[in-house]
């Protein structure tokens, strides 16, 4: 799996109230997540950031609440990669369970600005910075958490596994 996008960058403890405010929690229509993702860290971001565009952050991203709510809004916003030093644990399950690519990289943290164009490629765990022509290695995304990823997430896996096995709802 191949995503390329502008990077914009993030700094450490970056907790899902940052990604999306306790106060936006009342729906759970992606639309209006996306519209209010990472308001709080930067008004802005929901009106620039662009499709495929990639979140890059410092350590312990996704702290605080274990809300699906924050993978969920950046993935509706357009995001489709998260690159950090480090992910709070339940951020890191709640990610691929929401079918939202992360990765685990501090050279490619430290290295990479806002504003790069930015390359990853999952099956490998391959991060190019295509601005500056630096490549990092991050531990490559696991077969089944791949397999959740291209299904959109947990709940279309498992939707998908019981139609396959002639399962129905």
């Amino acid at each position: 799996m191949q995503i390329r996008g502008k990077a914009w960058k993030f700094g450490d403890d970056v907790d899902t109230d940052a990604i999306i405010p306790a106060r936006y929690l009342n729906t759970s229509d992606s639309k209006i997540l996306a519209a209010h993702c990472m308001e709080d860290a930067d008004p802005e971001f929901a009106s620039k950031v662009g499709t495929g565009d990639i979140i890059v952050a410092g350590k312990n991203f996704g702290c605080g609440s274990s809300r699906e709510h924050a993978p969920i809004a950046i993935k509706a916003a357009g995001v489709g990669c998260v690159i950090a030093q480090s992910f709070a644990r339940i951020f890191y399950r709640n990610a691929f369970n929401m079918g939202l690519p992360i990765l685990e990289c501090s050279e490619a943290v430290a290295a990479i600005a806002t504003g790069d164009e930015v390359e990853v490629n999952l099956d490998e765990g391959l991060i190019i910075n295509v601005t500056s022509g630096r490549t990092y290695q991050a531990q490559a995304v696991p077969p089944f958490m791949q397999k959740l990823l291209q299904a959109g997430g947990l709940m279309p896996y498992v939707r998908e596994q019981m139609i396959q096995g002639g399962h129905k709802f």
